[in-house]
């Protein structure tokens, strides 16, 4: 059996030095290394080294009992929570390292939140407890508040109180113990199918600085989790982990089988085209082997396969889910004169293909390459990779936010194009959805009025890539779009037709409704002096944001807040500095809510919605052989379907 587990946690909670002595006591380092010591096996390069920090999700390989085991290592800054993410996807297990001495912090939610959202079968180690004034029944009781309540801590075994506490949990558990009583292997096996379905989470203790705690929660995590059974039968299936590159630019991709088997000289269909694999790599660490075959289970590197991204399935295996972390900040790049655009633009594309998230672009009217990040750190970062990749010394403009766009109240949109020998109307609902859910289209049209071959076009057309709004040109998101009908001609309809058709009725809607801009915020978590709780308050009212009521412990106050990120992203550095580095403060991606400043934003962006080239709102009829053009607020009059 193949069992690939991570580990996860906010930055400092000692995640990287459980991994050290874990991958000792399982022999697969001689020598356990130490972050601060920068000798960290799955710390090996010289950016994590130098920071102290994981940048990187490396894995290493090991069996235990009989199973092969990959343990990921993941980074804890919120500035590289997608490269995080990216691994979830593929975890049979995590474990969640929760630091005694700092509680959940504000990354601990972000990485809970994600392992739910994924199924991911999460086990919780409780570190420090070695330290002065740390507790570990404090930190469990923390968690049970902040994470979930059904954290069970194991660390003394199968005790009368935990297995009543289990049994109260499961309907066959308890009819077992008040009928025959306890049975061990019963309740093993219950836990082991109620820790695969997240009803419980088994928690244990100790400190992975001092080598206290680590064996038996790992035996315990062997006993109670699942992998994937060695089944090489059925047809292939996999996920792409992650892309990348070696030092001569050779494509590496990284892939978890879920199904099957695949060998060298194998071919794989991408997007329709059939590409060899050259080699299949087992990587530990910076270091690999290289192996014939792969099978169900396995998390391989694969040499030969290009056109595909973090996330894209293979063969049977089906959907990519949209990732949940996405960056809220914009970046120029900035370098030398001596260096030609287009090559630092393949740098560049090189490294969107390792982390999508960057999203780089070619403006192509300011003429310069943008990217996406996190935050400031993550900028500081790509200048050292860049540096040592290419050997090219960068830096990056001031950063912008990311904004988007969306409607408050429902309104319907009409399109309609009809140059000479063309033709195609369509008729759209759009209506607000939930924040973070982005763009939905469902069509209610029927099949008589609407061949589904075009309805299936005009759903194609509005989601395939996000879509300006009217304000500032941000992308539109957290619609739900409707295809209420539409025509086609016999004769004169192409394709092309609907997307025409589509894009005016979505943008003659939006000269209709009213527009909202939205803008990202952040979850704040602070721990500061309660001397100092007014000022922090304040700070927050001035940054737009919104607190909840604050909390004291003896001459401590915690107090949550949102703030919007353009207010509040340089907050840190001033708060490190009144409060002489002795307070603690979080930023968590908060998603997007209504923009503070909206008309300050527009008037800084600039955008004019009549000039946009690649959109329009009016519509196309033709009269006398000859095409014209009806303005959106006239549109829907001459609609024919009206």
């Amino acid at each position: 059996m193949f069992k690939t587990i991570g580990i996860l946690a906010h930055v400092d909670a000692g995640k990287t030095t459980f991994s050290e002595q874990l991958l000792y006591h399982m022999e697969a380092i001689r020598t356990r290394g130490r972050v601060d010591h920068q000798d960290a096996f799955l710390d090996s390069h010289d950016i994590e080294k130098n920071r102290g920090i994981t940048v990187f999700a490396d894995q290493a390989v090991f069996r235990y009992n009989g199973t092969k085991y990959t343990l990921i290592d993941t980074p804890g800054h919120v500035d590289f929570s997608p490269e995080m993410e990216r691994a979830i996807r593929v975890m049979d297990a995590a474990i969640l390292v929760v630091s005694a001495a700092d509680g959940v912090e504000g990354h601990t939610e972000t990485v809970w939140d994600l392992l739910r959202k994924h199924g991911v079968p999460t086990f919780i180690f409780i570190n420090k407890t070695d330290r002065e004034g740390a507790d570990r029944e404090t930190a469990l009781t923390e968690i049970r508040k902040s994470l979930s309540e059904d954290a069970v801590l194991l660390d003394d075994g199968l005790t009368p109180d935990v297995i009543e506490w289990l049994a109260e949990r499961d309907e066959a558990l308890l009819e077992h113990y008040l009928e025959e009583g306890f049975d061990e292997e019963v309740w093993i096996r219950a836990m082991r199918r109620m820790t695969g379905s997240g009803r419980i989470f088994p928690a244990g203790s100790g400190s992975a600085l001092k080598d206290v705690g680590i064996t038996g929660f790992f035996s315990r995590l062997d006993r109670l989790s699942g992998g994937t059974p060695n089944d090489a039968a059925g047809p292939l299936a996999a996920r792409v982990y992650k892309i990348r590159h070696e030092e001569g630019g050779q494509r590496i991709t990284f892939l978890k089988l879920t199904g099957g088997r695949l060998a060298v000289r194998d071919e794989v269909l991408i997007a329709g085209e059939p590409q060899k694999v050259t080699q299949i790599r087992k990587y530990s660490g910076h270091k690999y082997t290289v192996q014939d075959t792969a099978v169900s289970g396995e998390l391989v590197a694969v040499m030969g396969l290009t056109g595909l991204e973090a996330g894209d399935p293979l063969g049977a295996e089906t959907g990519r889910a949209p990732f949940s972390l996405t960056p809220s900040l914009s970046a120029a790049v900035r370098f030398a004169d001596s260096i030609h655009p287009k090559d630092m633009l393949a740098h560049f594309m090189q490294l969107d293909a390792e982390d999508p998230s960057l999203s780089v672009t070619w403006d192509e009217p300011a003429r310069e390459i943008r990217v996406h990040v996190m935050g400031l750190i993550q900028l500081d970062v790509l200048k050292e990779v860049v540096l040592d990749r290419f050997g090219a010394d960068i830096t990056f403009g001031e950063p912008s936010i990311l904004y988007k766009e969306t409607v408050r109240s429902s309104v319907r949109g009409y399109g309609h194009f009809e140059p000479l020998r063309h033709y195609a109307e369509v008729h759209l609902g759009i209506s607000p959805a939930e924040r973070g859910t982005g763009i939905a289209f469902r069509s209610d049209c029927h099949p008589n009025e609407l061949a589904p071959g075009y309805q299936n076009l005009v759903g194609q057309a509005l989601t395939e890539k996000p879509h300006r709004g009217l304000l500032t040109g941000s992308p539109l998101t957290d619609l739900n779009i409707t295809l209420i009908t539409g025509r086609a001609h016999n004769e004169h309809t192409s394709g092309g037709d609907f997307r025409e058709a589509s894009l005016r009725a979505l943008r003659q809607g939006l000269e209709k409704a009213d527009n909202i801009l939205l803008e990202p915020v952040y979850d704040v978590r602070i721990k500061v002096s309660t001397g100092l709780m007014g000022r922090v308050l304040n700070d927050i009212r001035k940054a737009h944001g919104q607190f909840g009521d604050p909390e004291t412990e003896a001459d401590t106050v915690r107090i949550t807040a949102r703030v919007p990120v353009a207010t509040f992203m340089n907050y840190p550095a001033e708060f490190a500095s009144f409060t002489n580095g002795k307070g603690a403060i979080t930023l968590r991606p908060g998603g997007y809510e209504e923009c503070h400043n909206t008309e300050e934003v527009a008037e800084r962006t600039g955008y004019d919605k009549d000039a946009d080239p690649d959109y329009s709102s009016s519509s196309i009829f033709c009269a006398k052989g000859k095409g014209y053009s009806v303005p959106w607020h006239e549109a829907e009059a001459a609609m024919h379907l009206l």
